[in-house]
């Protein structure tokens, strides 16, 4: 029973195939500058990687090229391509209309097109993805698994913004949340590692990376994150400010003379780790110049750690005087025991005590970090969103 699971962007295919008997990855790789002519190809399988040159004009292209590379005589890993039970999609966004993952449908494929409006950067692609494989694969069921459906549970008075009401009512503008995928996989392993029923457990689970975000988990559902009608909203990230005061937008249209087109690209692409610290997006090269005395790289580091702990402690009061775990996630999550470190200072306010013995010793593995005593745990689980959709396209498609 083989799975292989699709997210395609807005250039690019990334691509995994699982044998969900044993729930082993058995190969993976990215398409990259689809439409140019540098596409190239990486693909990773028997311990293997390599990477080629090769020009994709489109996602038909891409997708059979990715069909072909997983039966080849040499590198592949399935005698036939028949062998893929079922596919499934990352889909970034499902609005109000979708609230789970779903077999891919008529249905289904027009609310994806009625959310790229909200999502037109992503929406368009991943549903070519979706229909170009089922041009390849005529009769195999496809699983459409949305990154804002974990976040449907979130009551009104947590995604209403204090608007006009009608711009909720007539243009759905509202939070909605991201990264559902992979705050829903690590609170399903977090559940498992304490013994607990996921809809027993409360948590908070920081999905920190190059995109970044923070959510509430209540009895195993989502109730408020940090993300909102967009990614930008939020904690400073990579290149993106997070949440800051809407007036400063106003200002530098009104005031400063640049057009919104060009805020767009600052608040987007020049902003949050890169904007501050003048260095990199990459939150690794800001530890290290942060190292070496780099005022505004350590400054970088403050505002980040101040941000975070902010809402981690703003969350709790969501979680009706129970949380039961911290779990940290994502490439900066897994792998700064520095950020973990400087997150978690003053958190002891809410009963999150950090051992710093443990903390430095856990890179890019997970564990528990906090001290024995300590009522809430704090938690390191590297995310598998690939997994997860993997998951429900199983259960789904049946297979």
């Amino acid at each position: 029973m083989n799975i292989l699971v699709l997210n395609s962007g807005s250039s690019s295919i990334k691509y995994n195939l699982w044998d969900m008997v044993e729930k082993k990855l058995l190969c993976k790789g990215l398409i990259e500058k689809i439409g140019k002519d540098d596409s190239s190809i990486t693909f990773s399988a028997n311990s293997e990687k390599k990477t080629i040159q090769k020009v994709i004009k489109d996602y038909k292209d891409g997708i059979q090229f990715i069909l072909d590379i997983i039966t080849d005589k040499e590198v592949g890993v399935l005698k036939n391509i028949k062998d893929i039970s079922a596919v499934g999609h990352r889909v970034v966004h499902g609005g109000e209309k979708i609230t789970q993952s779903e077999l891919v449908t008529p249905e289904v494929e027009k609310v994806i097109e009625e959310c790229i409006s909200l999502a037109p950067l992503h929406n368009p692609p991943n549903l070519e993805g979706i229909r170009a494989i089922k041009k390849a694969l005529p009769g195999v069921p496809n699983v459409a698994v949305f990154d804002t459906a974990f976040h449907s549970t979130i009551p009104p008075e947590s995604y209403i913004y204090p608007l006009p009401y009608e711009f909720y009512e007539k243009h759905k503008i509202r939070r909605y949340g991201f990264h559902g995928t992979s705050h829903k996989y690590v609170s399903l392993k977090a559940a498992e590692m304490l013994n607990k029923q996921h809809d027993e457990l409360n948590c908070i689970t920081c999905h920190f990376g190059n995109g970044s975000s923070i959510t509430a988990i209540k009895n195993g559902a989502s109730v408020d994150t940090t993300m909102g009608f967009t990614p930008l909203a939020g904690l400073p990230m990579g290149t993106r400010t997070g949440s800051i005061d809407p007036s400063i937008i106003l200002y530098m249209i009104q005031q400063l003379g640049y057009t919104p087109e060009q805020v767009n690209d600052i608040i987007n692409k020049k902003s949050g780790f890169l904007g501050l610290s003048g260095i990199s997006s990459d939150m690794r090269e800001i530890r290290e110049a942060a190292k070496h005395g780099d005022e505004k790289a350590n400054l970088t580091l403050k505002v980040f750690a101040q941000s975070a702990k902010k809402f981690i402690a703003g969350m709790t009061s969501e979680l009706a005087g129970r949380l039961d775990a911290i779990i940290f996630t994502g490439g900066i999550g897994e792998n700064s025991p520095l950020c973990r470190a400087r997150i978690c200072r003053g958190l002891s306010i809410i009963g999150a005590y950090i051992d710093q013995d443990k903390n430095q010793s856990l890179k890019g593995a997970e564990g528990v970090i906090s001290k024995d005593d300590s009522p809430v745990k704090i938690m390191v689980i590297p995310t598998n969103e690939e997994l997860m959709i993997a998951l429900d396209t199983q259960k789904l498609a049946g297979v």
